[in-house]
Parts: structure tokens; C-alpha cells; sequence
């Protein structure tokens, strides 16, 4: 039989890191609602503070990360305990990303409070409140190991990418008919990108915990209804004009 004080130190060097993940998740949903609130108050000290939060949440990444590795050679985990492990990796990898995303629409953010308001970007807080909701729900389905929610928050995917086709399309208009929109309306539009984006990876989230919960993968097909592929990977570290990461 197992040392009693090793087993416990075990559930808790697993709490600890459930723990970490779930934190490391509030922070970047707090980061893209702050991200949010900065563009409709075209508030540019509210976007530089959303910019700067995104380097803790890099830390936490890393420290995740040294956590899970370290339990997987100590402690040689099987069946639940090294899917639980190794997922935990990927879900603060894909947290990660949701930090950078949030961190480029506080950016365009900015670049737009010079320029005059555009009637399509009240789809912004519509699209950035549907994606912080699915972010609190595959959060909470880490939580609470509910595979049923991490599947309904799966399935939202296509909703946002359905606001994003929409708002493509409506800026597309706008700079056709005025040329001097085009500034601002590719601000807008990367905006835009940039919270699609944040939906697959809560998406790919969802997928994680669910593999976590259920043991085996999702059979369906993902739903996915993205028009724009050519724009799929928007202010990736490398893209000149948005100051990388």
C-alpha cells in the first residue's frame, strides 16, 4: 500500500496545478474584457495597462509548464492523472495565446483613438463578451471535470465565427466606398480577427478538457464557418506595426 503522506502530497502537487490553470484562465479572460472596455471608452490608459498584463501571464505559462513536467518524471502518472498532466501543458499553452490576442486588440485599440468612431465596431463588445462567456465556461469546466459543458462551449465556435463573417463583410463595404476608411477599418477588422482567434482557442480548450474528462477524443466535425482563411493568423509576433509580443 501507498505512503498515506505521498498520496496526499500527490493530490495536492495536482490541485496546485488545476489551481494554476485556473487562475492563469481568469487572467486572460479579465485581460480581453479590459481589452474590450478600452475600445468602446476609447480609453488608451486602460489598453496600455491590458498590454502590460500580458506579461505575468507568460510567467504563469512557464511555471505551469515546470510544474507539469516536473510531476510527470517524478511521479510517472497513468490513465487520468497523465492525461490531467499533460493537458494541463496544453491548455496553459492555448491560455497564452488568448493573453496575446487580448494584448493585439488592446493595441489596435489604441491605433484607433485618434480616428473617428465606425458603426460596424459595435459588434466588437458583442463578439469579445460572446467569447469572455465561453472562456468562463470552459474554465468552469476544467473546474468542475464536466465534459457536457467543455461540448457546449465546443459547439459555440461557429456563433462568433459567424459575427466575424459578418463584420468582414460590412468593412469590406466601408473601405470600397471610402477610401480614407481603410486605416481604420483594417485596425477594426484585425480587431475583429483577433477575437475569432481567441474562440478557436478556447475552442481547442474545450477539446482538451473534454479528452481530459471522457478519455477519448471528439468524434464530431468541428464547427467552424470562418470565411477568411487568408487572415486566419493575424498579429503573430512577427507582423510589422504591432510591436510583436
Amino acid at each position: 500500500m501507498p505512503n498515506r503522506h505521498i498520496v496526499s502530497s500527490y493530490d495536492q502537487e495536482l490541485g496546485r496545478l488545476a489551481s494554476d490553470v485556473l487562475r492563469m484562465g481568469g487572467m486572460a479572460e479579465s485581460q480581453l474584457l479590459r481589452a474590450v472596455d478600452a475600445f468602446v471608452k476609447r480609453d488608451d490608459a486602460l489598453a496600455g495597462a491590458v498590454i502590460a498584463d500580458d506579461a505575468p501571464i507568460d510567467k504563469l505559462e512557464h511555471e505551469i509548464e515546470a510544474q507539469a513536467t516536473r510531476l510527470l518524471a517524478l511521479r510517472q502518472p497513468v490513465a487520468s492523472d497523465l492525461r490531467m498532466i499533460v493537458g494541463t501543458i496544453k491548455l496553459a499553452a492555448e491560455i497564452e495565446r488568448l493573453g496575446d490576442y487580448a494584448k493585439n486588440v488592446a493595441k489596435r485599440s489604441r491605433a484607433l483613438g485618434a480616428t473617428e468612431p465606425l458603426r460596424p465596431g459595435g459588434i466588437v463588445p458583442r463578439m469579445g463578451g460572446l467569447v469572455a462567456r465561453m472562456i468562463k465556461d470552459v474554465l468552469d469546466a476544467f473546474a468542475r471535470r464536466d465534459g457536457r459543458l467543455a461540448l457546449d462551449v465546443w459547439r459555440r465556435d461557429g456563433e462568433v465565427d459567424e459575427m466575424y463573417n459578418s463584420i468582414f463583410r460590412e468593412l469590406l463595404t466601408y473601405m470600397m466606398e471610402d477610401a480614407r476608411r481603410i486605416t481604420p477599418c483594417t485596425h477594426l477588422l484585425f480587431i475583429a480577427k483577433n477575437l475569432e482567434r481567441m474562440g478557436d482557442h478556447t475552442t481547442n480548450m474545450a477539446e482538451m478538457i473534454y479528452y481530459i474528462v471522457e478519455g477519448e477524443r471528439l468524434e464530431e466535425a468541428r464547427p467552424k464557418s470562418d470565411i477568411t482563411p487568408l487572415l486566419s493568423r493575424p498579429d503573430d509576433p512577427a507582423e510589422p506595426g504591432t510591436g510583436g509580443r
